[in-house]
């Protein structure tokens, strides 16, 4: 019965998450947008594919370059307690890197933490 019940609050609770992130798409374009322009002036380059021309995308995304041209994208998502996290996208709330808040600069230290050790492990397998 427990586990039963562990089962349905857990469903509930994804399903909670996932109305907050769709229901609220312009707090996560405003999250996205405070990173994109801390990581710009960090010297990271950056594609705001959240405001597209032509295709609506569901999920707002946010494309990041390292040095060598490799793309990440990064998603900001409604996390449990009533706050946002940047996430890596493919990952989901799986990737979670960081909360979000304050001017920017925290959020895109910690993403840029994350893509220099992700860029250092890529050219560490390179070198095998």
């Amino acid at each position: 019965m427990r586990a039963r019940w562990r089962h349905w609050t857990s469903r509930v609770r994804r399903a909670w998450l996932r109305w907050r992130t769709d229901g609220q798409r312009e707090t996560a374009i405003r999250y996205l947008d405070m990173l994109a322009d801390a990581l710009e002036a960090r010297g990271w380059r950056c594609a705001r594919t959240y405001r597209p021309v032509v295709i609506v995308v569901r999920t707002p995304l946010l494309r990041v370059y390292d040095d060598d041209g490799v793309p990440t994208m990064l998603s900001v998502l409604a996390v449990p307690g009533g706050r946002w996290g940047v996430c890596e996208a493919p990952r989901g709330r799986g990737g979670f890197l960081c909360h979000c808040g304050g001017d920017g600069g925290e959020m895109a230290r910690m993403v840029e933490w994350f893509l220099r050790e992700r860029m250092a492990l890529r050219r560490a397998e390179a070198r095998r």
